[in-house]
């Protein structure tokens, strides 16, 4: 009957109505109490041990007191068998299962136990299948590798065949080198003729060429930040914009002539 019973704790399933919650100051209780309530089914005081003790840190004399004290207050049951004690939820709390329930029950469990052992069949002679898939894919890919490398020889092949193709030929060639040559003759005559020239810039007149400039420029820039200085002022008690009265005066800019002072 026992064994009935078990079966209907196994498949009932129970929410407790105290929080999974404990403490250190009553050994853990609270949580075992709980913990038998929601599972519904028969542990001995090592199996809660087992089951808690990660979780909750439990020590295992803790456990075995917690559970002896749930079961003098009433609050669990105890069996024993043997040497053994074993610890169930209190049944009184649940809806009682009569005779006809258990029947049904374990017409479920056999038509559940059928419905697994066809589905365990159905698994095994899909994996038999899934073997002769793995064969024929490993035989699809040893023939994809075989067409890569045939492919790429083909591609090798294309690759010099196109660079033959843009290449020049022999007459094209021998009309390259004669365009080049007479490209070469005429640099040759220029420089010849630069050479030749008697307006030739001594590096004296180059150094003093680079030093003007570079004196011209620093002036400019020194004139263009004095003018700017002094239209800033007169504009902080002009009525018009700095357009307008560049337009009054006449003043033309680098930007209206579109030139950008030089760096030095």
């Amino acid at each position: 009957m026992f064994d009935s019973y078990e079966k209907v704790f196994a498949s009932v399933e129970v929410r407790s109505e105290e929080a999974i919650d404990m403490s250190k100051k009553d050994n853990g209780g609270t949580v075992i109490l709980a913990y038998l309530n929601e599972k519904n089914r028969p542990y001995s005081s090592q199996d809660i041990f087992c089951n808690l003790q990660k979780q909750h840190g439990f020590g295992k004399t803790a456990v075995v007191k917690a559970m002896e004290l749930l079961a003098l207050e009433g609050k669990i049951k105890e069996k024993l068998y043997g040497k053994q004690k074993i610890y169930f939820a209190d049944q009184t709390q649940f809806t009682n299962v009569n005779e006809g329930d258990l029947k049904e029950l374990d017409g479920q469990i056999s038509q559940l136990s059928a419905e697994v052992q066809t589905l365990t069949q159905s698994c095994r002679q899909l994996d038999a299948g899934n073997i002769q898939v793995k064969a024929f894919g490993l035989s699809l890919l040893g023939y994809r590798r075989k067409m890569e490398v045939q492919h790429s020889g083909v591609l090798e092949e294309i690759h010099e065949l196109k660079e033959l193709s843009a290449a020049l030929t022999t007459e094209e060639m021998a009309s390259e080198i004669q365009e080049l040559k007479a490209e070469c003759s005429g640099y040759r005559a220029r420089l010849e003729k630069i050479k030749s020239a008697t307006n030739h810039v001594t590096p004296e007149e180059k150094e003093k060429v680079y030093k003007d400039r570079e004196v011209y420029v620093k002036e400019w820039k020194k004139r263009k930040r004095l003018a700017s200085d002094m239209m800033d002022s007169i504009l902080e008690g002009y009525p018009k914009s700095k357009k307008q009265f560049l337009e009054e005066v006449g003043v033309e800019t680098d930007e209206d002539s579109k030139v950008v002072v030089p760096s030095t």
